[in-house]
């Protein structure tokens, strides 16, 4: 099994090397935490790229041109990892020592039966953060949480490493990979669609869109950054905090003539709103 402790640098090959793959291939190249062998990508051009923008790694056609690594990263989009993996495997690639991960937020490292069974240490590490710009987030990596989980061995390596590049990691349950996953979907891809919805709205009440945005920028960063300091409960403001339901129901009416959808989502968020606010009041009691 390769251990962190090991003077020789440990190898690393990825398959499907996207923006995830660069990104981490890059940092571990610059950083000198592995020795990048081999990426394996759908087409030679992408992994062409791939390699240029890490600055190392050999591209090759198929599982069966990798060449024996000490680590195998399966960045692929999720609903290829375990078709990945089996053909990895299948390939010989694998033997007992060998570690494969993959770093998708919504599955487990049960993804990796197939290297389990070939004797391999397994584990999912995945970096709780955007990665629209591989450039960007190699630059500024530093503090990048990580949930992992997955088998001792692989972890023993596998957290060293990401350390190396400045992550820092929380340990997350195998059986509550997908509820932590929808967390951060929450916290990241349904904020995106919130500011969305908030736009619109603003520009059906005569806003250009451009300004809108603008609009919306201090509410969510001053509401956001006051959550994070205080507690949500505690940050909490508006109508619902105050207890102006009669502007709620005015509000509810007017989404509801504009888009029948959005006012069921603001029907929702008012139920959990209110639920909300009831704890900043249980927390924070009136005088007598």
């Amino acid at each position: 099994m390769p251990d962190g402790g090991q003077r020789r640098p440990l190898t690393l090959s990825i398959i499907g090397c996207g923006k995830v793959g660069q990104a981490l291939g890059r940092l571990w190249h610059e950083r000198q935490t592995f020795v990048l062998l081999d990426i394996l990508n759908r087409s030679t051009a992408s992994a062409q790229r791939a390699s240029a923008f890490i600055g190392a790694g050999s591209v090759v056609a198929d599982h069966a041109g990798l060449r024996s690594a000490d680590i195998y990263l399966i960045a692929t989009s999720d609903d290829q990892i375990a078709t990945c993996c089996n053909a990895l495997a299948a390939a010989g690639k694998l033997q007992p020592g060998s570690i494969v991960f993959h770093c998708s937020g919504a599955l487990s490292s049960l993804e990796l039966a197939a290297a389990t069974a070939q004797g391999a240490a397994v584990a999912s590490v995945h970096p709780i953060r955007s990665f629209a710009d591989p450039q960007q987030v190699a630059g500024h990596f530093d503090g990048t949480w990580c949930g992992s989980e997955g088998d001792a061995a692989a972890l023993a390596v596998l957290g060293p490493a990401f350390s190396a590049i400045g992550a820092q990691s929380v340990e997350i349950q195998r059986e509550q990979k997908t509820l932590y996953h929808a967390a951060a979907v929450f916290a990241s891809n349904y904020q995106v669609t919130l500011i969305d919805v908030a736009q619109q709205a603003y520009v059906a009440a005569g806003i250009a869109p451009e300004l809108a945005l603008k609009l919306i920028e201090p509410l969510l960063s001053e509401s956001a950054a006051n959550a994070f300091r205080l507690g949500p409960a505690t940050a909490l403001t508006g109508p619902i905090a105050r207890g102006d339901l009669a502007t709620v129901s005015r509000q509810y009416q007017a989404v509801r003539q504009w888009q029948p959808r959005i006012a069921e989502l603001y029907q929702q968020f008012a139920a959990l709103t209110t639920d909300l606010a009831l704890r900043k009041k249980i927390s924070k009691p009136g005088k007598p």
